[in-house]
């Protein structure tokens, strides 16, 4: 049996709760509605990506965010927006799609400068408080994969209306310690998958906010 294709995002929502996991990922009888929140975080993407490749100006809705942008354009190397990236259950690089991924990932932004490379992961979000460096960490050891020239990665979540620049490097020599602390959280997917266990993790959120209403800690169930 194939283990379970994952992603920064997928390993995240496993570890906030197992059965919530399941719901949207294995048996898919729930899936998360859009917000007004997610959909603006896209439509800046989509203008940043398209400003910085140099494809339209930007839009004057997001007009706030084109310093910083500038300032990513004017960096030397090759720029790659949006950029995807597969890896096989043995870490080797594949397309994002291809029969035989493993993980996913997507680059906001991967600057490849001979050496050294830099990844910018855009947050749309009103605060940077909980930002998540773990994503920069993950983002860095596809790139090191996929560009094996790079031996360092700086990377950043860039919160473009918080106005903050949360800031990670990596080297390449670092990778088989940091692969292997990944690869132990991942684990507990395919050891669930396979025991038929997924149980169900409770937070202040279930109640009023989780999606799977079939689940005895909802509280929109009856």
């Amino acid at each position: 049996m194939k283990n379970p294709t994952w992603s920064f995002s997928a390993i995240k929502l496993f570890e906030q709760c197992p059965k919530k996991y399941y719901h949207l990922k294995i048996a898919r009888d729930y899936s998360e509605p859009s917000t007004e929140a997610s959909s603006y975080g896209e439509e800046f993407h989509t203008a940043a990506e398209f400003y910085v490749s140099g494809q339209a100006d930007l839009s004057p809705h997001f007009e706030f965010a084109r310093s910083a942008l500038d300032k990513l354009k004017a960096m030397p190397g090759e720029k790659f927006c949006e950029y995807e990236m597969g890896l096989t259950e043995g870490l080797e690089p594949c397309a994002i799609n291809a029969p035989n991924v493993w993980w996913r990932g997507i680059a906001d932004l991967a600057i490849i400068n001979g050496s050294s490379a830099k990844v910018i992961d855009y947050k749309a979000g009103k605060s940077a408080k909980y930002a998540d460096k773990d994503q920069l960490e993950l983002m860095a050891l596809a790139v090191f994969k996929h560009f094996p020239d790079v031996t360092k990665v700086d990377a950043a979540l860039l919160f473009v209306v918080a106005k903050a620049f949360i800031k990670g490097r990596y080297n390449r020599d670092d990778a088989p310690a940091l692969w292997a602390a990944w690869l132990q959280r991942y684990n507990r997917i395919p050891a669930a998958k396979a025991n038929g266990v997924w149980n169900p993790k409770t937070s202040g959120l279930c109640k009023a906010h989780c999606v799977v209403l079939s689940c005895l800690h909802n509280g929109r169930n009856s």
